[in-house]
């Protein structure tokens, strides 16, 4: 019986250790791979989260701007034919006033 026990508390013993051994396996491989991809990302020049965010903010607000100043242009643009359209109707009544005034 003390025999079993002794036995069993050796396979404990062993499992324990080649469970601690796995562990720091894993967490050398971790370490490894985290090291791996953030070099590979920093070859990519890839951009953090906070610089694309930012990036994304600037791009909304040009946008909005952009709109903005569409509706701006498209805005004098319908003034400028009016003032257009209205140029030969005052050109045409200044020539009548003229010919009142000679006659």
């Amino acid at each position: 019986m003390q025999m079993e026990n002794r036995l069993f508390d050796d396979l404990a013993r062993v499992a324990s250790g080649a469970l601690n051994t796995l562990s720091g396996i894993k967490d050398e491989v971790e370490t490894r791979i985290r090291e791996r991809l953030e070099r590979w990302a920093n070859e990519m020049d890839l951009v953090t989260r906070e610089e694309f965010e930012a990036v994304r903010a600037m791009a909304a607000k040009a946008r909005a701007e952009q709109e903005r100043l569409e509706l701006k242009v498209a805005e004098l643009e319908r003034r400028l034919e009016e003032l257009a359209a209205a140029e030969p109707r005052r050109a045409a009544g200044a020539r009548r006033d003229d010919a009142g005034q000679e006659g």
